[in-house]
């Protein structure tokens, strides 16, 4: 797969059309294509070479793309950083992958500061990637579909983050799979809201556009109302969002007026999906499909097409395009078809490695061992039941979180909940289910159960429902269900 040619190939082709659309401002391909010429000279300029690291410090920005298709050129890698992380954070990622070079955009430029001195690397702000022509030479690319590109760090729901490294032609390949399942041709219209520092971001449907030759509106960063207002002016085709940001234009007074009807798919993903939220945006005739992955797997792995939406709400879909997936027991054989195994999978788009751990067992003989209970039907559709980690085993029985929390998104007088698993003298372990209610919401434990009756099986119900103000999240917005284990363990808050 030739990643790093992919502008280059549309700049020759159809220089006049438009790749990106940022600030009110359009870029077309062939402007496009110029940003990175003149980037991979000032980097190579900067003394940057085959293998070296480059991080980004900054919020949604085409100089975040122009970055990674210059250091493709060049072999290099791209590390995108979570600006919503602290300065420790950043420091330890910074020296676990011996950067070299930070690039920053002007808002974090103070923050970019700290960190390189801190961190023993240059400083290059965003538009110095932009330098003049004079005194730039032309870069022939050396980019190779071996080489690695992009170095990923996992959130660390716990723990140290880990680095996830992807080669070029795992890059290309990943953005034929994503085309394929969100439909993409040159014809679309992408609109981007959700940060790149994450595979989701920047993988899902941001680059496979570009690699499509189609159009990408990009935001600095979410804001509903500005989603909303330019799905309704510029009237994209295809967006990502995650259920938070599902929830958040759901819940915005623009919702009900703004025309939609020019999205011919809507993509969600990154946790569990309530299918309410599903419903509200099918009542508005947008199909919601779903996208199910990790950091390792490029992330697109499995994919609910925009044909089968409507028929299977809530589930994840069918196996992508050269994607196999595996379902298996703790014995690592194959499950029956309608029995829950973990789901590994293996295909073009996985990681090759995880930085300095050569020898992590969830990376074996090409199969990557996702952590996460699934099931499929006859038909090849799959459903994400929980992580492996998070199963209860209650009595000798099975309890998937997942059930629980689903039946507690529905109600409207919850904002959000996630169930834990806590030991117990009598059952082994009991679900305990922690509920962050509207406010001024008049839910009580038992009303709270009552939700469950004749819904759920009796030995699935939560034997205990604290409430909070808020759930312990990493900052992709994930549950931190080791954080929630704390707040449980002592009888505070319990109702």
């Amino acid at each position: 797969m030739d990643f790093d040619s992919i502008i280059e190939r549309h700049a020759a082709s159809a220089p006049g059309r438009v790749a990106l659309h940022f600030s009110g401002q359009d870029i077309s391909y062939a402007q496009l294509w110029r940003r990175i010429e003149l980037a991979t000279g000032v980097l190579q300029a900067a003394g940057i070479q085959r293998g070296d690291r480059v991080a980004w410090l900054g919020l949604g920005d085409p100089a975040l793309l122009v970055l990674l298709f210059a250091l493709a050129r060049l072999g290099a890698i791209f590390l995108p950083l979570n600006y919503r992380l602290a300065r420790l954070e950043h420091e330890a990622i910074l020296e676990h992958a011996g950067v070299r070079l930070l690039v920053t955009d002007a808002v974090h430029a103070t923050a970019a500061s700290a960190l390189v001195d801190s961190a023993g690397c240059e400083l290059l702000p965003a538009s110095g990637l932009g330098a003049s022509a004079d005194g730039v030479p032309a870069v022939m690319s050396s980019g190779r579909p071996e080489d690695p590109v992009l170095l990923v760090y996992t959130s660390g729901t716990s723990g140290r983050p880990k680095g996830v490294l992807h080669t070029q032609s795992g890059l290309g390949w990943n953005c034929v799979i994503a085309i394929d399942a969100n439909g993409l041709t040159p014809a679309d219209h992408v609109l981007s809201v959700l940060p790149m520092f994450h595979v989701g971001g920047l993988c899902i449907q941001t680059l496979p556009a570009l690699y499509a030759g189609a159009q990408v509106t990009l935001h600095a960063r979410f804001d509903a109302g500005v989603w909303l207002a330019d799905v309704a002016r510029r009237r994209p085709t295809l967006s990502l969002l995650v259920p938070a940001t599902l929830r958040a234009v759901l819940d915005h007074a623009g919702f009900a007026r703004t025309d939609l009807s020019s999205l011919k798919l809507l993509a969600t993903g990154s946790s569990t999906i309530p299918v309410s939220l599903i419903a509200a945006f099918h009542a508005r005739g947008v199909p919601v499909g779903q996208v199910y992955g990790a950091t390792e797997t490029g992330p697109v792995s499995i994919c609910l097409r925009r044909e089968d939406a409507m028929a299977h709400a809530g589930s994840a879909g069918r196996a992508g395009l050269q994607v196999e997936v595996q379902l298996v027991d703790e014995r690592g054989q194959a499950v029956r078809t309608g029995e829950v195994g973990e789901l590994w999978v293996r295909a073009p788009n996985m990681l090759c490695g995880y930085w300095k751990d050569p020898d992590n067992p969830a990376f074996a003989d090409g199969w990557f061992h996702t952590g996460d209970l699934a099931l499929c039907d006859s038909q090849g559709f799959y459903e994400i039941v929980g992580r492996s980690k998070d199963m209860i085993i209650s009595g000798g029985e099975n309890i998937y979180p997942a059930e629980i929390e689903n039946l507690l998104a529905d109600c409207p007088l919850i904002v959000e909940a996630a169930v834990v698993g806590v030991p117990d003298a009598r059952w082994g372990e009991v679900a305990v289910a922690v509920i962050v209610r509207v406010p001024g919401a008049a839910l009580d434990a038992a009303a709270v159960t009552q939700l469950f009756e004749g819904r759920l099986a009796r030995f699935k119900h939560p034997k205990r429902i604290v409430f909070c103000d808020a759930l312990p999240k990493t900052a992709l917005g994930k549950v931190q269900k080791a954080g929630l284990l704390d707040r449980v363990s002592t009888p505070a808050g319990a109702a």
